[in-house]
């Protein structure tokens, strides 16, 4: 990929480079946190799946150490203050979903917008990332595809009963992803991340997920455009 030869240019140990850094490591730290939490708590709701939620967890825990490792390598601490903002809102939407047995809702967040989230960054990231942490990541972004296809397998067997709420769940944390990426472009221009490249991936794993649930090539584009005005 042409995009591979953008790395030797950045110069990982800049001030500059490990400022923005300290903020993306951080937001993938807490996001795998997020994630670790976010599936302990929906074993409790979907008992019979709790088995493969607790599995899942878990590989979350030991994304997050991977990299802590990565911030380790380039001495940088992470502000995590920083990024426990950043997913206030989409943490704050789960949350209240979670007692209220919303489980669409909570896997629509987890499973399909923060995963694609993930996997969108992750892709962006690899080529212009670190040695030590294009490894990392590129073990990771394997384990992430798995963990979206929990949710979208979940979702399509339930696809009837849960659609109405999807599309209900899409409006309202759709226009939240559009924000997050907003506020961390300049800092993912300095890794060599593009912002459009961001949005571009995100919209075709997030379309991706969608179509494997059931939904149409119209439904996808009308759902998509939430927020994106925004973007």
């Amino acid at each position: 990929m042409p995009q591979l030869e953008a790395s030797p240019a950045i110069d990982f140990h800049t001030e500059t480079y490990k400022d923005a850094y300290s903020r993306i490591n951080a937001i993938v730290i807490e996001g795998e946190q997020e994630a670790h939490d976010n599936y302990v708590q929906l074993a409790e709701l979907l008992p019979n799946e709790k088995d493969r939620l607790i599995s899942l967890s878990k590989m979350e825990s030991r994304h997050k150490k991977g990299f802590e490792a990565c911030g380790r390598n380039l001495e940088v601490t992470p502000d995590m203050e920083f990024a426990r903002e950043f997913f206030a809102q989409l943490h704050k939407n789960f949350q209240d979903a979670l007692p209220e047995g919303r489980i669409v809702t909570c896997l629509l967040i987890q499973s399909l917008i923060i995963e694609c989230f993930a996997i969108a960054a992750y892709n962006i990231y690899i080529p212009v990332a670190d040695p030590f942490a294009r490894k990392i990541t590129e073990g990771v972004v394997k384990d992430e595809y798995s963990h979206l296809n929990f949710g979208e397998v979940w979702l399509k067997e339930h696809f009837e009963e849960s659609r109405t709420e999807v599309e209900q769940a899409n409006r309202q944390n759709l226009p939240i992803v559009w924000k997050m990426l907003n506020q961390v472009k300049d800092d993912a221009h300095i890794l060599g991340m593009e912002k459009e490249a961001l949005v571009e991936d995100f919209m075709i794993q997030y379309g991706e997920a969608l179509s494997n649930i059931g939904f149409t090539t119209r439904d996808i584009m009308r759902m998509s455009a939430y927020g994106l005005v925004a973007a």
